[in-house]
């Protein structure tokens, strides 16, 4: 864990998205419905539409969905856990470096209560996070599957 004047981020319980009923309650869920709205919201703000919506599925932490309008294809996700949402070059199943700066239309989402994650956040490297709720089995994964950013941590589909 970093110490506290050098932390930028703080990873909430269930950023990995790993559970066991051992650990206490049940991990929080983000509101799905309100996620949608959000998207819709954004398309309309970017004057143009929602293309694909893939809802998380084990063992990925994440919705992710696209924006298309008329610079392009907009990759986003959703962290399953947490009002989180980033950015994306392209759909795929786990991220590590891939994250783009939000475009222009993203502060909906904060305007729904979602954080927009930038990409120099989701590329902090551990030691710049309090990572004080991370257990051993997070721990294991993340050494395991060569993880050194926030980014990495949280938008994983580690098994």
């Amino acid at each position: 864990m970093a110490s506290d004047k050098n932390v930028a981020f703080t990873l909430a319980r269930g950023a990995t998205g790993f559970f066991h009923p051992k650990e206490g309650p049940p991990l929080p869920e983000t509101d799905q419905r309100k996620f949608h709205a959000a998207l819709y919201a954004a398309a309309r703000a970017a004057r143009g539409r929602v293309g694909e919506i893939e809802e998380h599925t084990y063992p990925r932490t994440f919705h992710t969905a696209t924006v298309i309008d008329v610079t392009g294809v907009h990759f986003l996700l959703c962290h399953v856990h947490h009002p989180w949402v980033a950015f994306t070059q392209e759909r795929r199943d786990w991220y590590t470096e891939e994250f783009v700066a939000p475009p222009r239309w993203a502060h909906v989402f904060a305007d729904f209560g979602f954080a927009v994650l930038d990409r120099p956040q989701l590329m902090l490297p551990l030691s710049a996070v309090d990572t004080s709720v991370l257990t051993p089995d997070d721990w294991r994964e993340v050494r395991s599957y060569g993880i050194t950013t926030l980014g990495g941590v949280l938008f994983n589909a580690w098994d």
